[in-house]
């Protein structure tokens, strides 16, 4: 039995889970959403304030996992654009070892991206062929491409804090600043060109993702193995930014308290990505994954 526990620009996000072959049996997922990247993009600094509130999110997961897991001797921790970004990042990573003994490995990119690929394949069944895995975080957007190994990766430096926080500043946002979001995306995913086959699908991963699945399934309760495999068409997703984007953060929340407290206010812009990589490359759909960093980082660590 293995924990992990990934350090992302808006949510830390446990997972308990005992190996197998290529595969895990998910033992248990928590989430805090403590925002660490909260104005990172402007500043390039972690401020005190959202520091302690992870700081805070790892001090109780840690908890959780020494209670109720004895057996598992060390817990795998990662992150990603927040941290990578911010000028203060060795400051961080001392003061959370000082104050919870454990201790931050940061991904690059490239890493965040074959982590993916792998965390998102876990938790699937019968996805054979190409597949392109898209991760969409808050300050940064990781796209694997593969088949049964990973042949292309790449991190834009796009996430739906980073882009709300730039773009989208009236809630709910003009359309002049949603088109001025989807014109950076569009900017910015021409710094890569992936070469795809027709036959490849396409898997989507992280919490814009798993959200939407969330709405379209109408659930109650955030059930993984019922969101895992859920298909999100190309139509439905429009269907779904048509009507969001006439919602305020807060009506969005209580209409959807479940999936989108922490998350309503940028939760459109992680719309907007999606939908411009999908025409990018001509998606009509997606497999949805629950599978995500913290399931490529046991996978990673499961020798050890």
């Amino acid at each position: 039995m293995k924990a992990s526990i990934d350090i992302g620009t808006n949510t830390v996000l446990l997972l308990v889970a005992e190996v197998g072959e290529n595969n895990l049996k998910i033992i248990e997922e928590q989430q805090r959403v403590p925002r660490l990247g909260a104005g990172v993009d402007d500043s390039k600094e972690l401020s005190n304030e959202a520091m302690q509130r992870v700081i805070e999110s790892l001090k109780d997961l840690q908890e959780i996992v020494n209670e109720n897991y004895p057996g598992v001797s060390d817990i795998f921790v990662t992150a990603t654009s927040a941290v990578r970004d911010a000028n203060n990042r060795a400051f961080f990573i001392d003061l959370v070892e000082q104050e919870t003994g454990l201790q931050i490995e940061v991904l690059s990119g490239v890493e965040e991206a074959e982590y993916t690929f792998l965390g998102a394949q876990s938790v699937l069944d019968n996805v054979d062929g190409p597949q392109m895995i898209i991760d969409i975080g808050g300050g940064s957007t990781e796209i694997a491409y593969g088949e049964n190994d990973l042949q292309d990766r790449y991190s834009y430096d796009m996430g739906c804090v980073r882009f709300t926080e730039r773009f989208l500043k009236s809630d709910p946002p003009a359309d002049f600043q949603m088109q001025q979001c989807r014109n950076e995306i569009k900017r910015v995913l021409a710094e890569h060109e992936f070469n795809v086959t027709d036959q490849t699908t396409l898997i989507g991963v992280a919490g814009t993702v798993t959200s939407l699945a969330f709405i379209d399934l109408e659930l109650c309760s955030y059930e993984a193995g019922v969101l895992s495999g859920h298909i999100i068409t190309k139509k439905k997703l429009e269907e779904y930014i048509i009507q969001f984007s006439d919602y305020t953060s807060d009506a969005l929340e209580q209409e959807y308290p479940v999936v989108m407290k922490g998350r309503a206010d940028i939760f459109l812009a992680g719309l907007l990505i999606l939908d411009e990589f999908m025409n990018e490359y001509n998606f009509g759909e997606l497999i949805t994954s629950t599978g995500g960093i913290r399931h490529g980082t046991i996978l990673v660590n499961k020798g050890k």
